[in-house]
């Protein structure tokens, strides 16, 4: 059976972050650049709340790029950040490194979110599956590509060579799997609540009005209607 009919799972899958800094999100056409830190962000956090082995990565911090984004930074502040100067980040020998030793582990599955999908993600991409037995999973609306032709393209380029394509929530609920891993459930859906839009609308919704739960914040009195006169 291939290894690729096997879900991810929290014992299987590794991630990395390739790139996301400010001058490359800059350069993102291919969706919005607010939701794509709130779903890089969200990706970030559901790692967290299943204890997966994550690699940042960075490239020309200094001289161009700028930064990670702090509020990805804030989910792993005792991560270290892995810097090159290539824009493959296989080229690097602290990346590879890093994740051949979680590979060691059983983790050959790596979840990818980065910028730019045609360059930083497709050229990792290939030339990590090239020289290992890894798996890639490039986890499509959490990654950015300079026009919408050159993300779907690149996408499509490394699809044909075996990546396998994901969004960030579904790479979050294939972890969770099973909603009576109760051990979890409550970070599940406290994130979803945070970052997953109409989903999370719909859970505060079913909470309130359907079980009659309180509501997750304190505010003022509701006062009215009070119709004019």
């Amino acid at each position: 059976m291939s290894s690729k009919l096997e879900v991810l799972t929290p014992q299987n899958s590794q991630l990395i972050f390739i790139d996301q800094q400010p001058q490359m999100a800059f350069g993102v056409q291919s969706i919005d650049r607010q939701v794509l830190k709130n779903n890089v962000v969200g990706l970030a956090k559901a790692a967290k709340v299943f204890n997966i082995p994550t690699t940042i990565t960075t490239v020309e911090t200094g001289s161009f790029s700028g930064h990670t984004y702090p509020e990805l930074l804030a989910v792993f502040p005792e991560n270290d950040i892995l810097e090159r100067t290539s824009m493959n980040s296989w080229d690097d020998q602290n990346v590879r490194d890093a994740l051949a030793k979680n590979a060691a582990n059983g983790r050959k599955k790596i979840v990818v979110s980065g910028l730019w999908t045609e360059v930083c993600n497709t050229t990792f991409a290939l030339s990590c599956m090239h020289d290992t037995d890894y798996e890639i999973y490039m986890v499509a609306d959490a990654s950015g590509g300079t026009s919408a032709d050159a993300h779907k393209y690149a996408m499509d380029r490394m699809v044909q060579a075996g990546v396998i394509p994901v969004t960030w929530q579904q790479v979050l609920l294939e972890w969770q799997r099973d909603w009576a891993h109760k051990e979890t459930y409550n970070a599940v859906t406290t994130l979803v609540k945070e970052h997953s839009g109409a989903y999370g609308m719909g859970i505060d919704y079913a909470v309130t009005m359907v079980h009659k739960g309180d509501e997750r914040v304190s505010h003022g009195k509701t006062i009215g209607p009070n119709p004019a006169k």
